[in-house]
């Protein structure tokens, strides 16, 4: 009786297979190309070995699977066919429609070399085309053969059951998203490492993580003067930067270099007050004045007009060079703008009070002519002091240029016509004297060489 019932289960079970259908079934021999699998049916079946793709080498006897029939007529062999291929796209079919429409990564393993591309195993069979395979070119591609990887789907047939992958967008995909992660966990002031990958005139350009360039500005660069990147930085050179911004937006950031280091600005006051006396080296000679660097980051100028009380000043250079050391004294100090003045006079008292006693209004005194030009004559009164003899105080006559009066290195009696001691200007008049320049004995005029005297000026 029992016997008669199991006999009926079975042939009602038999009588439900059909072509197409998904039966589970037990392996129970591993040939070199086949998989003998006891499904349950009259004969055994028989399904392809490489349909099983990345479990091939792990198939055990007893071991379940699921399959499609393809035939209920054994081959010639006895055996029914059947597909482990078809099976997994009729069980993960589903899992792999959701993906593609959700646009999330799949995990699979590529299990074959093809033409164009690869076979990867995602849960159904899928094509990975050769171009798709990685973000740089391929150069050995038995290499990607058993590789473990996610995938994106970039093309879905589901009437054909047909399943493109790519690694590549899969890949970009994570370094972006791992670029966003990194930008976002980047906070102001940290310190990061990074390699200069390009120098131009106003900076360089930083590589840090992921792939993530930056520029660090030649004013972040040093607290002291440089005029190019290239005097602090080389291309390839790994450096340690701070961070100063970042702009999630334009996925840009912002570096620093002197900002490892405080500002000497901060203390300059109490560093260098005014009025104390320090040395400095000379790094840059202008028109107007001298640069003086006191450490690095603090350079401040030494004006031409505080080089000396009394004297002529015409040409810096010829007084000083660059690299020269020099002390001088702090007169001036505005932290905000980051500028500090010196004066070199100002080491020695200020001669004017005793100028004024020695050269009152009034007092005829001798000189020498230094110096011709358009409107007058400079005349030394003694070493470092000089003064001013205008056109109009040189002759009751007319004249058209001193030169026709005066020559270059000609002692003179002049009268002292006015002193400003706070400009330090003192205002000489020759014709005042008395006498007639024009007719004074052993002075050259107009009939004389004037040209030899006009390219003394």
């Amino acid at each position: 009786m029992v016997k008669e019932e199991m006999n009926k289960i079975l042939e009602e079970k038999i009588a439900s297979f059909k072509p197409g259908s998904l039966v589970k079934g037990k392996i129970m021999s591993i040939l070199n190309e086949d998989v003998i699998i006891d499904i349950g049916f009259k004969s055994e079946g028989r399904a392809l070995k490489e349909e099983f793709k990345g479990i091939q080498h792990n198939l055990q006897n007893g071991q379940e699977v699921y399959v499609i029939i393809e035939s209920l007529d054994p081959n010639s062999n006895g055996f029914i066919p059947l597909s482990k291929e078809k099976a997994d796209i009729e069980l993960n079919w589903e899992k792999i429609e959701e993906r593609f429409e959700k646009d999330e990564p799949i995990e699979g393993i590529i299990f074959k070399k093809v033409k164009g591309g690869f076979r990867v195993d995602i849960g159904v069979c899928a094509f990975l085309p050769a171009s798709q395979t990685d973000i740089a070119s391929i150069k050995n591609p038995n290499e990607y053969v058993g590789m473990k990887s996610f995938f994106k789907i970039i093309k879905l047939d589901s009437v054909r059951k047909n399943v493109v992958v790519s690694r590549k967008k899969y890949l970009e995909e994570e370094k972006e998203r791992q670029k966003i992660e990194y930008l976002k966990s980047l906070n102001k002031n940290q310190l990061v490492t990074g390699v200069v990958k390009n120098i131009v005139d106003y900076g360089a350009f930083i590589e840090i993580e992921h792939g993530i360039v930056g520029l660090l500005h030649i004013n972040d660069m040093s607290w002291g003067r440089i005029s190019h990147p290239s005097q602090i930085v080389s291309v390839g050179e790994k450096i340690e930067v701070v961070v100063l911004d970042v702009n999630l937006e334009k996925q840009v950031v912002s570096f620093g270099l002197k900002q490892k280091t405080s500002n000497p600005w901060d203390n300059i006051e109490e560093k260098y007050p005014v009025g104390s006396v320090v040395e400095g080296k000379i790094v840059n000679i202008t028109d107007y004045g001298a640069f003086i660097k006191l450490e690095e980051g603090i350079e401040g100028l030494l004006h031409i007009s505080e080089f000396s009380w009394t004297g002529r000043i015409r040409n810096l250079s010829e007084m000083l060079s660059p690299g020269d050391t020099i002390k001088v004294k702090v007169i001036d100090i505005k932290k905000d703008e980051q500028k500090i003045s010196f004066s070199l006079r100002q080491l020695e008292p200020n001669p004017w009070p005793e100028i004024i006693k020695k050269y009152p209004v009034g007092k005829i005194v001798t000189g020498k002519v230094y110096h011709i030009t358009d409107f007058g004559a400079f005349v030394e009164l003694e070493k470092g002091l000089d003064g001013l003899l205008h056109i109009s105080n040189i002759s009751d006559s007319p004249i058209k240029h001193p030169s026709e009066v005066l020559r270059k290195g000609q002692k003179i009696d002049v009268m002292i016509l006015e002193i400003d001691p706070e400009n330090r200007k003192i205002s000489l008049g020759y014709k005042q004297v008395g006498e007639n320049p024009k007719n004074k004995k052993g002075v050259k005029n107009e009939s004389d060489n004037s040209e030899e005297l006009r390219g003394d000026e």
